[in-house]
Parts: structure tokens; sequence; C-alpha cells
């Protein structure tokens, strides 16, 4: 009989998450084997991911697959930045965002019930989580219509959005990719809340408003006019917070909503989603 040692032991642990006696055995039943271990880990699969569900997959990477008119995103989280670069889970990640929008998924319950590879999504989770050795967990998931859809994945999935057009007749594919392009790029550096100033949410600008009331107040402006104060200074936040009132970044002089304007008349931006590693937008 193979004598197992502790070392071995240790690297299937430290490789598998599961417990010292499951790789123990699974050792001993693989003869010292050690990727064989790691198949027999495999099918007890749940038990490890499951071991590790108390870890913080803080890490990870956005994923997104488009048709032309749609749009699916996912945020694929692992415990460490290592593995988020492992192209083991950068396949499975795009994979999943792929089966979403092919299966015309409508919440991130129902990612939970797509088929990956042969098995449920779960399944092929528990797999990888057993020969990676890390929590891994699609913490978000998005969908965006529109009647023109593209993607843009920055720092190598750190960063990634999808951008929703419309006003698009008459203009070919390759001037509607750059576009899209040229504006995802926008959201993912500039961070806007917003298509418009109409589409900020409520409690934001009231936040801001308070905000300006405040510094007045503390400048010492009359009460009567601090309200009509705080307004007037909602211009300067709608300039940095609205996607088509932001400064576009490849030309200063121009507003994103002008720069559109320059392409086609009726151009312009419907919607757009953000995913960050790591943050809630």
């Amino acid at each position: 009989m193979t004598t197992i040692t502790a070392e071995q032991v240790k690297k299937l642990r430290d490789t598998t998450g599961a417990g010292i006696m499951d790789c123990k055995k699974a050792l001993e039943e693989a003869q010292g084997n050690f990727d064989l271990a790691i198949e027999i880990l495999r099918k007890r699969g749940h038990k490890i991911a499951a071991a590790r569900q108390e870890r913080d997959a803080k890490e990870g990477a956005v994923f997104a697959a488009v048709s032309s008119h749609e749009g699916h995103m996912i945020l694929l989280g692992c415990e460490t930045d290592f593995v988020a670069k492992n192209q083991e889970f950068r396949a499975f990640g795009q994979k999943i965002a792929q089966a979403s929008l092919e299966n015309g998924v409508k919440s991130i319950e129902e990612v939970h019930t797509l088929i990956i590879d042969g098995l449920p999504l779960a399944e092929k989770v528990a797999e990888l989580t057993a020969k990676i050795g890390e929590k891994l967990e699609v913490s978000r998931w998005a969908r965006l219509e529109g009647e023109y859809v593209t993607a843009y994945i920055h720092l190598g999935g750190r960063i990634g959005v999808l951008v929703a057009l419309s006003g698009v007749d008459q203009l070919d594919e390759a001037t509607l990719e750059e576009v899209g392009q040229n504006i995802a790029m926008q959201v993912a550096a500039l961070r806007p809340v917003s298509v418009d100033r109409y589409s900020v949410p409520a409690d934001l600008l009231e936040k801001e408003k308070e905000i300006a009331r405040e510094q007045a107040r503390a400048e010492g402006k009359p009460e009567a006019l601090l309200e009509k104060i705080a307004v007037g200074k909602l211009e300067k936040f709608f300039k940095e917070v609205v996607l088509l009132e932001q400064e576009y970044f490849k030309d200063s002089q121009k507003t994103i909503g002008q720069y559109l304007k320059s392409i086609s008349p009726k151009l312009t931006v419907s919607g757009f989603i953000r995913f960050q590693v790591g943050g809630k937008a």
C-alpha cells in the first residue's frame, strides 16, 4: 500500500479546500496519484464548495456576451486575483455569460439553473472549486436590451460595461461598434450614474442639494436663498454624473450628447450597466 505523507495531504488540501481526512482518503484511494485524488474529490465537490462558503469571494472578473439587440453580463467572484487570471476560470466565466444570453435568462436566479458543459451550474462551480481550491460564485448578473447593444471589458475583467444605443437607423455596423465602444469606455472611466438628468435617483439629488444648502449656510447665505443656491449647484453635479452631459473623454470641447449628435441627429444612449470587481457599480 502506498504511504501517504503529510506534505501530500497538505498540498491536496491547499489545492482543493477539502478536509484533511477527505484528502488523505482520496490520496490513499488514488494510491498517491495527485491528479486522480483531485478527480475523486471532484465527485464530492458539493461538500468541498460548501466548506468554503464562509470565505470572501472579493476578487473575480466580469464577463459579457452580446447579440445585436441584447447583452448579458456577469461578475464571477473568487478569493484571489491570482485565480481571477486563471485561464480555466476565465473560460468558465465566459461560458456562463454566453449561456445566459443564449438561454434568454431573465434573473440571477435563472443563471443558477443554467447547464454548462452538460452539468448544472452548481455542479460545475463545485467541480472547479475542487480543482482551483477557492470559493467561486456568480455574484452579479445583468441584462440590457436596445436597438444596438455592445459590451466593453476593461483592465482584464476588473470593469465591464454594457451600452445600449437608440436612433441607430442609417448607421452601419462599424460606426455603431466604434460609437458603442467609445461610450462604454466613457462609462468605465467616468462612472456616470444615469443617462440623463431626469433619471438621476431622487435620493442622490436630495443628498447633493442638502450638501449645497449646508455649504451655503456655512458661508452665511440667507435661509430664503438656500434652495435656489442648491438648485443652481446641481448644474455642476449633472455635468459630473450624467452621461449625456459629461465631457467626452476623447474631445473636451464636446459633451457625450454632442458627440452622439455629431454622428447622427437621432443617435443617443438608451441605457448602460457598469460592473466593477470589488465595487457596487
